[in-house]
């Protein structure tokens, strides 16, 4: 039986979540095995997820998953090539996946290898360099300079999957993995896109539609990932970013100078404009309209902030990953559970994290007051009870 790996966020699942495992399947075989690699309390793009994380991950092995991993907050909240670098290393800890399957806009495994060796040259980080110092974004930067290295249009570099996917090919070679790369073309609607496009949407449009109270996007999503995703909604769990501005507010106008500078991903005054803004501003998206520029984009800037809220310093950010921790398991999951021979602790109920070595413990310890203050954004009291990471056990279907 083959296994693939897949790095998700899963927020929420949707239809095109369920294509993917589902396609996944179809080139590796009915019996392969997924484990997926999923973001905790909050994403990349800088907030808190939509719904928990252990929500989120028994939606995905109710519709297709068989295993769910989680990607703990001080990686989830990180710019793409650590966030892939971190998720591929549990996968290759975990020590049972064949394959890394990974969704992309253009799903060309020559293009992107090309463009993955291309990053990785000296002289392509010289080209960038010299692009940056004429004072255009990063994005822009990186485009312009594999044009000029790679000699063809690389337009496609724009596009948010196929970034995800060049950096985790990059990050297969970096970390020495023994998975084979599965790209999977994404058909539909586009990664942020609020657009519908037949049954296929983007998370984004399902996440917009319920904070506008809109009628449940229920047919967008796959059916046992819509009760519980309409269940969680009706209960007052689902989170949007305005639910925690206040708390985040009150951390930026209290934090110290020293604290700025020691979050992850600081360089060239982007800590001072920070601080200077969360002294000034009245709310955080005038924080963010006030820090952003060409040189630093606006999710770049949300996760520095978010960062600063749950406590994660760039000593934090740096650690590798130190446990494994079982968000849900099917069945197979539970397979291959029993199977694997990680190369790190796996921790499958709460009171297993007790006896963690103590740098697992202690970032253990902070996943899990960032999931207390992740529950600070529900809207009844009586759902903000702190100690939600050392009393949830994973979801076992």
């Amino acid at each position: 039986m083959k296994t693939a790996g897949i790095i998700a966020e899963y927020n929420p699942f949707h239809n095109g979540h369920a294509y993917h495992i589902r396609k996944t399947r179809e080139l590796l075989g009915e019996d392969c095995a997924v484990v997926c690699v999923m973001s905790g309390n909050f994403v990349q793009r800088g907030e808190p997820a939509a719904f928990l994380k252990s929500v989120r991950a028994k939606a995905a092995v109710s519709c297709g998953a068989d295993l769910v991993l989680e990607l703990p907050c001080i990686y989830s909240l990180s710019g793409a090539e650590s966030f892939a670098v971190s998720a591929v290393s549990i996968l290759n800890a975990f020590g049972a996946a064949d394959y890394l399957s990974f969704g992309s806009e253009c799903g060309d495994m020559e293009l992107l290898s090309e463009a993955a060796r291309l990053l990785c040259r000296d002289d392509m980080r010289a080209a960038l360099a010299r692009e940056l110092r004429r004072g255009v974004g990063f994005a822009e930067a990186r485009q312009k300079a594999l044009e000029k290295t790679s000699g063809r249009d690389c337009s496609f570099i724009a596009q948010p999957n196929n970034i995800l996917a060049i950096e985790y090919l990059k990050a297969l070679e970096k970390t020495g993995s023994a998975m084979l790369p599965l790209p999977v073309k994404r058909l539909g609607a586009g990664h942020d896109s609020e657009a519908a496009e037949g049954e296929s949407v983007s998370a984004s449009f399902i996440r917009a539609a319920l904070s506008r109270g809109e009628k449940f996007p229920g047919d967008y999503m796959p059916e046992p990932a819509a009760a519980l995703i309409e269940r969680e909604t009706r209960a007052g769990r689902f989170v949007t970013p305005a639910d925690c501005e206040a708390s985040i507010m009150t951390r930026l106008r209290t934090a110290r100078d020293e604290e700025f500078a020691a979050l992850p991903d600081m360089s060239e005054g982007l800590d001072r404009r920070i601080m200077s803004a969360a002294r000034s501003c009245a709310t955080l998206s005038e924080v963010y309209e006030t820090v952003k520029t060409k040189r630093y984009a606006l999710s770049r800037i949300r996760r520095a902030v978010m960062c600063l809220w749950l406590g994660i310093t760039k000593s934090d950010a740096a650690a590798p990953p130190q446990y494994l921790r079982v968000l849900a398991a099917n069945e197979k999951g539970r397979a291959l559970l029993h199977s694997a021979e990680p190369a790190l602790p796996i921790i499958t109920k709460p009171a297993s994290a007790k006896k963690l070595p103590e740098e697992a413990a202690r970032l253990f310890a902070l996943e899990a007051r960032a999931a207390d203050l992740y529950s600070l954004c529900f809207t009844e009291p009586a759902m903000r009870r702190g100690g939600i990471d050392w009393t949830t056990s994973p979801a076992m279907l």
